[in-house]
């Protein structure tokens, strides 16, 4: 009787670095150490794959890697200690290419830990709660800012894409929003039941009241039918802060991290998350998986703490 698809997929994943350690010894004359240290962090990212239920390595893709590499910095591991396995896993896939046991090497453009850019601090999801009910609604003005924090933090988008939404960028039956990230790449973006109460409101009580006689198809307006500024919009999250007594040091880009943050302790699927942010994965390329809306969707409602 066979080996089951997954223990033969064990079996020649261990062969394989087996098969390679045996390269870089008997071809490369690398020293017992750095062999040693090359079969400690492949084994680790063995077992990633395992834990992924990945088996095969014409299945591991370069979003698996960075996967892998974030949970390394997530278990405690410093950059340089990263940077080391990322030497290795493309020192492997290398290897692999040369052997044409792999078509395509998912390893080649994935950036050094090294270069990656520390976030700002995140706020803890309380500290979330008292930000976006600091605004009094019964005034126009807040009444405007609590569907921007709202908005902002439902969607995770960037402080450019929210002054930048035009009143046909929302789809309020529905949920969703359309944004222009970076090189005016477009995605669509789910937003919760709190946020589409306050931009029903703002939309009701408040926007006519700026808009007046004038018009404009930006959905955030200043008290001069203006769209906003991002300048505007720091001053508006610097204010709220202070109301709300948060000592953390908070950048307009703040909700931004902790929407993805949130999300993705709650369980989100990296990719999807990724897919909200318009981000470029850690190897500084654009990465956009292919998710249904509703799929997007029901992740946003699964997943979002404020729903």
């Amino acid at each position: 009787m066979g080996f089951k698809p997954h223990l033969r997929g064990v079996l020649y994943m261990n062969e394989l670095i087996e098969q390679f350690l045996s390269y870089i010894s008997v071809e490369r004359g690398m020293a017992n150490n750095t062999i040693s240290s090359y079969k400690r962090d492949l084994s680790r990212f063995a077992d990633f794959l395992k834990s992924r239920k990945i088996y095969f390595i014409d299945k591991v893709s370069r979003q698996l890697i960075n996967s892998f590499m974030m949970a390394e910095k997530e278990r405690g591991l410093g950059s340089n200690s990263i940077s080391r396995e990322l030497a290795c896993i493309k020192s492997f896939f290398k290897f692999l290419l040369k052997e044409n046991i792999i078509k395509e090497d998912a390893a080649t453009i994935i950036e050094s830990p090294k270069l990656w850019k520390k976030l700002p601090f995140t706020l803890s999801i309380s500290e979330v709660e008292v930000l976006l009910n600091a605004p009094n609604v019964r005034d126009p003005m807040e009444m405007r800012d609590k569907a921007c924090l709202e908005l902002m933090y439902a969607t995770g988008m960037r402080v450019s894409e929210l002054v930048n939404l035009k009143m046909d960028d929302i789809n309020m039956g529905v949920g969703f929003a359309k944004c222009f990230g970076k090189g005016s790449k477009e995605r669509i973006v789910p937003f919760g039941k709190k946020a589409k109460e306050s931009i029903e409101r703002y939309l009701e009580k408040s926007r006519p009241q700026f808009l007046k006689k004038n018009i404009s198809n930006f959905l955030f307006l200043t008290r001069l039918s203006k769209p906003m500024s991002r300048q505007m919009f720091w001053k508006i999250i610097k204010r709220y802060v202070k109301i709300a007594r948060i000592k953390k040091k908070v950048t307009p880009h703040s909700l931004r991290h902790s929407f993805a943050t949130h999300i993705l302790e709650r369980g989100a699927d990296l990719r999807i998350v990724q897919e909200m942010l318009g981000h470029s994965d850690i190897s500084t390329t654009q990465i956009y998986t292919h998710v249904s809306k509703d799929r997007l969707k029901s992740i946003h409602q699964k997943f979002h703490p404020r729903p």
